[in-house]
């Protein structure tokens, strides 16, 4: 056992913090319905020295694994170098954009980084696209996405279920497999404190969401391990069963780019790491308001679940693949 591995052994045995959702920006080049983040408004980002210097210092309490989003985080152009210093410090990075401004040197970029990569896809429908995320985008994403074709690090496609691409979300699904990318699929959840954004447009009948959920486990498009779990448990949640605690303030935190340290994005913020030490942040963390979120089984977004659940499905967590080869008789896509 290395010095290195103790802050993490500590970290899974005390249930501090692994894993943060960082937003590494403020600003977004879409407008999601079913976003609520108050991004654009011009509020302070660290530069890439006090990232820098506050993440050495969650790594050495222990924090270990980043999903780096915004806002769409290549809005920022300083992006590639934030991620070589996250790198050099020794954290596992996953990339989270809507793929709008992926370009070739970006990729290669993240080639070396070991960068895994998670784009953002509801529809491969042009209209309901546009009706979705707010900008007529779609060639962009697939664009995009054509460039992680022989990208060598895991790659996922998120698309998130609402009323206008619940018939859409299966051939999303495979058009992700036919191009080597794990599906990802999550339910829209609204009037969630600050995460959830009301849209009357994108709201679904519960049944009618569930069907797609069940839909998805019978094709079997979603492989084994914990991503098909979470299919499961938007089934359960739709359904109105209790879904276990989550890893909000304990196994996983929520950090924006100004340097605010929250539970996760759907809770207020208790402290901000240019001032404050992560163990003094930590402690004023609103115990409470976490576990009332959490009761009400209102969010199973996957950053503060994931660590609990694979704690608690073990056999899940081996089952997980990292990459999947390309299935290209899923779907192909026509020109």
């Amino acid at each position: 056992m290395t010095t290195d591995t103790l802050p993490v052994l500590r970290n899974l045995i005390t249930r501090k913090p692994l894993l943060a959702i960082f937003e590494v920006c403020l600003r977004c080049n879409s407008a999601c319905g079913y976003c609520d983040l108050p991004l654009n408004v011009g509020r302070y980002e660290m530069s890439r020295e006090e990232i820098r210097k506050a993440f050495q210092h969650l790594y050495d309490h222990g924090l270990r694994f980043l999903f780096i989003q915004g806002g769409e985080p290549l809005v920022r152009r300083d992006l590639p170098e934030i991620l070589e210093d996250l790198y050099a410090i020794g954290f596992h990075l996953t990339l989270i954009t809507n793929g709008t401004k992926l370009t070739k040197p970006l990729v290669d970029r993240f080639r070396p980084l070991n960068v895994n990569i998670s784009v953002s896809l509801d529809t491969l429908d042009q209209e309901r696209y546009h009706h979705i995320r707010g900008r007529d985008q779609l060639p962009d994403v697939l664009r995009g996405i054509d460039l992680l074709q022989d990208y060598p690090h895991p790659k996922f496609l998120t698309c998130i279920v609402s009323e206008p691409n619940r018939h859409d979300v299966l051939d999303v699904a495979r058009f992700a497999r036919a191009r080597g990318f794990i599906p990802v699929v999550g339910a829209y959840h609204w009037n969630v404190e600050r995460y959830g954004k009301v849209d009357m447009t994108l709201q679904y009948e519960r049944a009618m969401a569930k069907h797609v959920f069940e839909q998805l486990l019978e094709s079997n498009v979603v492989p084994a391990g914990y991503f098909r779990r979470y299919l499961h448990d938007n089934v359960n949640w739709l359904n109105g069963t209790s879904l276990a605690p989550c890893d909000a303030g304990k196994y996983s935190i929520a950090i924006d780019a100004s340097g605010n340290v929250a539970p996760c994005l759907a809770l207020h913020s208790a402290g901000n790491l240019r001032e404050q030490s992560l163990p003094e942040i930590l402690e004023k963390m609103d115990a409470k308001a976490i576990r009332v979120c959490s009761d009400q089984s209102s969010c199973n977004m996957m950053c503060s679940r994931v660590i609990g659940s694979l704690l608690r499905h073990p056999i899940d967590a081996i089952r997980t693949p990292q990459t999947v080869a390309p299935i290209r008789n899923m779907y192909a896509r026509q020109a």
